[in-house]
């Protein structure tokens, strides 16, 4: 099994990493691979309603010059996707943003082969915003028909300088059982006919 997480925050190494390491945690405890994708110092534009996803329908965008297919690559790859950002003005970051328009016009634009994977966002704020910026990323888990877990708080953590993430006691237990909850989700048994988790949404309803 293969877990992917982005990254948005311009620190490749602060507070947003620092979470989703924790999250991770758990998963690699349960022999899962883990992967962390930081965007920071890369090329990452906006959508540009081109509609040439739409046109080819093969899950990819049709600019090919920046690190956006080669996510789209490791979404397909993997059984669970997080998303992380530091808030920015009370959202996520530009080059967050720009990964969600672009993957999910593009995937949505072929077979969704993220439909049923397991999907969590995490925030991380200073002080405010950070349960609006994590409902924006939930938003492309949502229209992308997958699977949340939740965990004894929101994903939020509480952090500003590099290395406050480790401070915040309740957002350490809030992302640890985050990662426990995906690593049991994603050991339910297989529906042999869509490839899928099942008995999941047993989970949430």
């Amino acid at each position: 099994m293969y877990v992917v997480a982005f990254n948005g925050s311009a620190r490749p190494e602060g507070n947003t990493s620092c979470f989703i390491e924790t999250t991770f945690g758990p998963l690699r405890d349960d022999g899962i691979e883990c992967e962390q994708v930081s965007l920071a110092g890369k090329v990452v534009r906006g959508c540009t309603a081109c509609l040439g996803c739409r046109e080819e329908g093969d899950g990819r965008c049709s600019f090919d010059d920046d690190i956006i297919n080669d996510c789209i690559d490791k979404m397909e790859e993997a059984d669970a996707v997080i998303i992380g950002s530091p808030v920015y003005f009370s959202d996520i970051t530009a080059e967050t943003k720009a990964l969600i328009d672009r993957a999910g016009y593009a995937i949505r634009g072929g077979e969704n082969f993220m439909s049923r994977k397991v999907g969590a966002g995490i925030a991380v704020a200073r002080r405010a915003g950070a349960v609006h910026a994590l409902e924006s990323i939930n938003q492309f888990f949502f229209i992308n028909d997958m699977i949340l877990p939740g965990s004894t708080y929101w994903n939020v953590g509480i952090a500003r300088n590099v290395g406050d993430c480790r401070k915040d006691t309740e957002g350490i237990k809030t992302m640890t059982r985050l990662g426990e909850n995906i690593a049991w989700l994603l050991k339910k048994p297989l529906d042999t006919e869509s490839s899928r988790l099942t008995g999941a949404f047993s989970v949430i309803l």
